[in-house]
């Protein structure tokens, strides 16, 4: 028995595959894991095979799945998930995208308690090389859709990250594309996970296989893990949905007071109704953080390290977005396009709503 399992899809990658296999080995024998090299090939049609085989004959702990079929980057680890004889796996590019050196930390990370381990290139610490514009575009889109359902993941479109066993043991994964990751954390059993900076350095021999066909088949991923939430509430999507309904009801109560008090403001004080809308948003800003604060992130990490104050200084803040969006609608439809005030009001609501879920997710009650 192993104590891991790194797996290393290839195709093709005949320029790569002895050097990415020789370091990992170099790093199980420096710190003293006794692990597994399993490479996953998609039938390639250099030289990859034939070095996979020769470096077995003088490493025991190196392994080749050669797949003849339904070929692609996810699919491949899922099989390699299946096959690895370990509790703990360690999914790496044979390009050196990823650096090997990570490999004891993300272990030691697992062996914590962590039941993912993802290395980021998008916290502090991290970055990327030697990326061209189109790419560096790609990843930004997918990582922004990815983060919509993991907030608090800065890369959950990783390539390079370790699992426990029994986060995908049973899952349901339809890998597909190149973000297996996100598949993971959609449909995987997890509760913790931890990640650690490395900085991405674009392959320097090979060629990528990265299409722009990706993002189209990256979004329908996003749609099927949110889908599979849906049925499947222990999911940690699942529990991102539950903050943005939670969010939403919140919202419709801050309509109420927001109509509520302009119409009040308007129709029986005589206000002017640019300063009774004013008002009236200041009045659902309160009512709105006071519920989010006890209900919608009552569990969120930020609530144990900074005081009611702060956060609703916080809130604030990121409502003057809102404010602005607003009212800017509110003047917008009514002076200009002579829509009733109350209609013009709601739309301007509608379009903060967007605004404040996401800026405050990620501002406001954002885990640390």
């Amino acid at each position: 028995m192993y104590d891991l399992t790194v797996i290393i899809p290839t195709f093709n990658e005949e320029a790569n595959i002895r050097n990415i296999v020789m370091a990992v080995d170099a790093v199980f024998y420096e710190h003293s894991i006794h692990g597994r090299i399993l490479v996953v090939d998609d039938n390639s049609s250099d030289g990859t095979i034939s070095i996979v085989n020769e470096l077995k004959g003088t490493k025991e702990n190196v392994e080749i799945l050669i797949r003849e079929k339904d070929h692609g980057l996810s699919q491949s680890v899922a099989e390699g998930f299946s096959h690895a004889v370990s509790d703990v796996f360690i999914v790496i590019d044979a390009d050196f995208s990823h650096p090997p050196v990570l490999i004891p930390w993300m272990y030691e990370e697992i062996r914590n308690g962590n039941d993912i381990v993802i290395g980021s290139r998008y916290m502090e610490g991290g970055g990327i090389r030697k990326w061209p514009l189109k790419r560096r575009v790609i990843s930004i889109g997918a990582t922004f859709l990815g983060r919509l359902l993991f907030p608090d993941i800065t890369d959950p479109v990783s390539g390079f990250f370790a699992i426990r066993k029994e986060v995908v043991d049973n899952a349901p994964l339809k890998p597909r594309g190149y973000k297996i990751l996100l598949e993971v954390l959609g449909k995987g059993t997890w509760k913790k996970e931890k990640e650690i900076p490395f900085e991405f350095v674009d392959r320097e021999t090979g060629a990528s296989k990265l299409k722009i066909k990706t993002i189209i088949e990256y979004a329908w991923q996003v749609l099927d893990i949110s889908l599979y939430s849906f049925t499947h509430h222990k999911s940690a999507a699942w529990r991102e949905w539950t903050k943005v309904f939670k969010f939403g009801i919140v919202g419709i109560s801050g309509i109420f007071v927001n109509m509520g008090v302009l119409y009040y403001l308007k129709e029986y004080v005589g206000l002017y109704y640019l300063i009774a809308g004013f008002l009236a948003i200041e009045l659902a800003i309160l009512n709105n953080f006071i519920w989010n604060d006890l209900w919608t992130f009552r569990q969120a990490y930020s609530l144990k390290l900074s005081s009611t104050w702060h956060r609703l200084i916080l809130f604030h803040a990121v409502s003057a977005g809102g404010l602005v969006i607003n009212m800017g609608i509110l003047y917008l439809f009514t002076s200009v396009f002579g829509v009733y005030y109350l209609l013009s009001n709601l739309i301007g609501i509608l379009i903060g709503f967007i605004w404040n879920f996401f800026v405050n997710r990620r501002i406001t009650w954002i885990r640390p």
